[in-house]
């Protein structure tokens, strides 16, 4: 067997390949919601794996935040899906937070407004992309309006079928922009979300989490899978294809998305950019002050 790496992974694998979404129909009861694909260890195991990506990641960010500031125009656009309660939030929290602030930018999507209705369904999404040398993270995302949009019946079926096209156009640009667009879905089983809404209910630090409503939502579960699957499915190009995090089990969904970032922030390979002046020439002036 081989020797692990320190993240816990082995040798010579890549997660990226290894929870990528095949090309064509996707059946997301065939995914395993506690699995831990590329993780030899335990829950423990997994969170001292998270804090030791910390270092290269943030290495990684700092090459990619400088090139930018010197004439890059490459960032990486990083898009959180999921169920309630699957944890959106707590990537953000354990994963960005082992990065430099000033080199994110968090975007939360809510209900859109009556203003942002009118200029179509991509326009605020635009106005949050990352800037050069930037990581943009998204809690939601343009993949909203074929979900919710779907279930609920917000728009018609025509509608929201000609997205399918219009989102895959929009991440095809982005590609072709330097935006690497990084999806992850956060799969979770229905059983686990009804324990964390149990806990929420049950811990009075944690009341301002819970919503009346995400017990409504529930009642759809059969048709948000359904319009997950068809998510993956029709938007699963090579430019930007999707990512099934196996997300029952939070360590594991923390490392597990943040090593993703870190692989492609190490295939996209940002260098330190080289001197604009002479080196020693400004040496040589500092040694005279």
């Amino acid at each position: 067997m081989a020797k692990k790496k320190a993240d816990g992974s082995a040798p010579g694998d890549k997660l990226l390949d290894a929870l990528r979404v095949p090309v064509g129909p996707v059946e997301l009861s065939a995914y395993d919601t506690r699995a831990t694909t590329g993780f030899d260890g335990s829950k423990d195991d997994g969170k001292v794996a998270l804090e030791a990506l910390g270092a290269e990641v943030s290495d990684w960010q700092e090459r990619l935040f400088a090139e930018g500031r010197k004439g890059g125009n490459r960032s990486v656009l990083l898009v959180l899906q999921g169920m309630d309660t699957s944890g959106k939030g707590g990537v953000i929290r354990h994963g960005a937070g082992l990065m430099d602030p000033q080199g994110l930018r968090i975007t939360s999507f809510k209900a859109p407004t009556p203003a942002e209705k009118r200029r179509g369904f991509l326009w605020r999404i635009r106005q949050a992309l990352p800037g050069p040398g930037m990581i943009g993270i998204f809690d939601r995302s343009h993949y909203e309006d074929v979900l919710i949009a779907r279930v609920r019946n917000l728009v018609a079926p025509p509608v929201w079928n000609r997205r399918y096209e219009q989102i895959n156009e929009f991440e095809a640009e982005l590609a072709e922009s330097g935006v690497t667009v990084l999806k992850c879905f956060l799969h979770t089983s229905a059983d686990e979300q009804k324990e964390r809404l149990e806990a929420r209910l049950d811990d009075p630090t944690k009341y301002w989490k819970y919503n009346p409503g995400d017990i409504d939502e529930r009642e759809f579960w059969p048709a948000y899978a359904e319009a997950y699957e068809a998510a993956l499915e029709n938007c699963n190009g090579p430019s930007a294809p999707w990512y099934v995090i196996p997300s029952d089990r939070k360590w594991y969904r923390n490392w597990a998305v943040t090593t993703l970032l870190l692989e492609t922030l190490r295939d996209m390979d940002p260098q330190w950019p080289a001197a604009e002046f002479d080196v020693e020439a400004e040496k040589a002036r500092l040694a005279t002050t």
